[in-house]
């Protein structure tokens, strides 16, 4: 008998070898697939599960209602058509009384596109699951209530920040939540939504060094188009009759905002002669109140190893950059000045986004810390109801004096000497 030749011997080793890597392979595979299977499931009764904000902690209920306002006095440098007037979407949160007035619903109609990415798919919780805690048109509470103004971060709308909203005006305060037009991603004007425009939310303002060239350009000017707004919307508030009025105390307007909201309501406050003070939480600063400083009481909330707050581990040129901005503000202010690190948050843990379900994906994308996100919006507005509280009121609060410390996530920072 003759021999094989030995390339016919190892023909059936490497066949047996092939079998075993496409068996192994299509096991991968199918584990692959029904793991995906099963995460779209698990992605899907997520996103139609209720979810409820944080329950607001005042002794009023909370009314709700909007309007759509318009500038004459100002034409809309932002707008795609030249001489367009600026207009306004602005929410307004109240003290209510009890009634039998409707449960409102989270972001009803055309601001249903606010959605990640425009597309309500299964990233996130359905808006229409999500449950808020005002009431359509509620009446208003008997009382004087002080006005506060809410600015929103850069391409978002002041209604993904109905929790720290609701939880205000729950403590009797007139919350009137702007929407920079041609800035948001989107807002709504008489039923229309309208997007962003390149001269409202610029390219540079997204580069890695914000206070640099066009970015540092961009930033002065859109701060002061926005702070213009916060005044406006104050101004109109203010003035508001029917149902509001003998309810309105105007005399002493405040103004807070997230991220480039934040910025823009130091820059309002300054701007404005009868502000009791202003928020910034998380917002790397901008403006002329950089460099003149605000007279008013201030308050800076940073999220976990921000700089905002001039006091951070600056080991880029981007942090050492924001360090040196916020010191400017800091030694430039001479009105009492609060600094506070909110442990375990990220930069979006000051918006609705921290309260409601984003697939694993979209939260690395956003930005959203280890900490609870309901707990971190209730502390949050714990201390923006002590710090209104004190400056508009003129109310001892233990909170910022230090004298009370219940909430060990929110950490005091010493930024100034």
């Amino acid at each position: 008998m003759s021999e094989r030749h030995p390339a016919t011997r190892q023909r059936p080793r490497w066949r047996r070898i092939l079998r075993r890597v496409l068996a192994v392979t299509l096991a991968v595979l199918s584990a692959v697939v029904l793991a995906a299977g099963a995460y779209v499931g698990y992605a899907a009764i997520r996103h139609t599960r209720p979810v409820t904000l944080p329950a607001p902690t005042g002794a009023y209920p909370v009314g709700r209602t909007t309007f759509d306002w318009t500038d004459p006095t100002r034409t809309d440098p932002l707008a795609p058509r030249p001489g367009t007037p600026r207009e306004l979407s602005v929410w307004l949160w109240y003290p209510a009384a009890p009634s039998g007035a409707r449960r409102a619903a989270y972001l009803p109609g055309a601001w249903n596109g606010l959605h990640f990415g425009s597309l309500p798919g299964l990233g996130e919780t359905s808006f229409d699951a999500v449950r808020v805690h005002a009431y359509d048109d509620a009446p208003v509470a008997a009382g004087r209530f002080p006005i506060v103004v809410l600015l929103p971060g850069l391409g978002f709308a002041a209604p993904q920040y109905t929790a720290l909203a609701e939880n205000l005006a729950s403590h009797g305060y007139l919350v009137a939540g702007v929407t920079p037009t041609y800035t948001a991603n989107l807002t709504v004007l008489h039923g229309r939504a309208v997007h962003s425009t390149t001269a409202g939310n610029p390219p540079a303002l997204n580069v890695a060094n914000l206070h640099i060239g066009a970015a540092a350009q961009a930033g002065d000017r859109l701060v002061a188009i926005w702070a213009a707004d916060a005044r406006f919307a104050a101004g109109r508030v203010a003035g508001l009759g029917q149902r509001f009025a003998g309810h309105i105390d105007a005399a002493h307007p405040a103004y807070i905002g997230h991220s480039f909201g934040g910025v823009a309501s130091l820059e309002a406050c300054r701007l404005d002669a009868r502000c009791a003070g202003a928020v910034n939480l998380d917002g790397t600063q901008f403006g002329p109140v950089v460099r003149t400083g605000l007279d008013r009481p201030m308050m800076i909330v940073a999220s976990a190893g921000s700089c905002v707050t001039g006091v951070c581990r600056a080991t880029d040129a981007v942090s050492r950059a924001d360090v040196a901005t916020a010191r400017t503000l800091l030694t430039a202010s001479t009105g009492a000045t609060w600094c506070y690190e909110l442990a375990g948050s990220r930069h979006f843990n000051f918006s609705d986004y921290a309260s409601y379900y984003l697939a694993a994906p979209l939260r690395r994308f956003l930005g959203l810390g280890p900490i609870d996100g309901g707990l971190g919006l209730r502390v949050t507005g714990v201390y923006l109801a002590a710090f209104l509280d004190h400056t508009v009121r003129s109310l001892p609060e233990p909170l910022l004096s230090g004298a009370s410390a219940p909430y060990s996530r929110m950490h005091a920072v010493h930024c100034k000497n």
